[in-house]
């Protein structure tokens, strides 16, 4: 994870970050590019605390995220106000992932989690932009979403509609 032109960077030095509390809010800019990035209408606050600790060799970091933002409905396209709250717990490693192009690679349970760094520092922030991408519903839907669904014919699914056609196709 070396994003130098990440839109949340918080660089933090591997040998001063244990028993750290890190506290990463973003600012006007940064809520912008990150809600062009999510493609979001408009992120109105994003805000982590976590604990850094150390397991070995890796970096842990736990604690919360908090955001506060508004999506567009995936069916209405309306605005739909969104809250996040919910526990972070990361875990940096050293090191990259070597694999040619086309190679399979194993990952047991636990490596999903893991985000690897490179050299003696590691970026805070780019994660907890992450974990806002993970936790925002991608299909969310507003109020006006059903009454759409029906005036387009996909409440009923046995209605005909443009797609019906291909149904034969198969």
């Amino acid at each position: 994870m070396t994003h130098e032109l990440s839109e949340l960077s918080r660089w933090v030095a591997v040998r001063q970050s244990e028993g750290r509390e890190i506290e990463v809010i973003a600012d006007a800019a940064e809520r912008e590019r990150l809600a062009e990035r999510f493609d979001l209408v408009r992120v109105d606050s994003l805000e982590a605390k976590v604990l850094i600790g150390k397991d070995g060799a890796a970096i842990t970091a736990n604690g919360r995220l908090t955001a506060s933002f508004v999506q567009s409905c995936a069916v209405s396209g309306e605005d739909l106000p969104a809250e996040i709250d919910e526990p972070l717990a990361l875990r940096f490693v050293p090191g990259t992932v070597e694999a040619a192009p086309d190679e399979e690679i194993e990952l047991e349970a636990g490596d999903c989690d893991e985000i690897y760094f490179e050299g003696d520092r590691f970026d805070i922030g780019e994660a907890v932009a992450q974990s806002l991408a993970l936790a925002i519903d991608p299909f969310a839907t507003g109020p006006e979403a059903e009454r759409i669904r029906r005036e387009v014919g996909l409440a009923e699914p046995q209605k005909e509609n443009p797609f019906a056609a291909l149904k034969g196709l198969q």
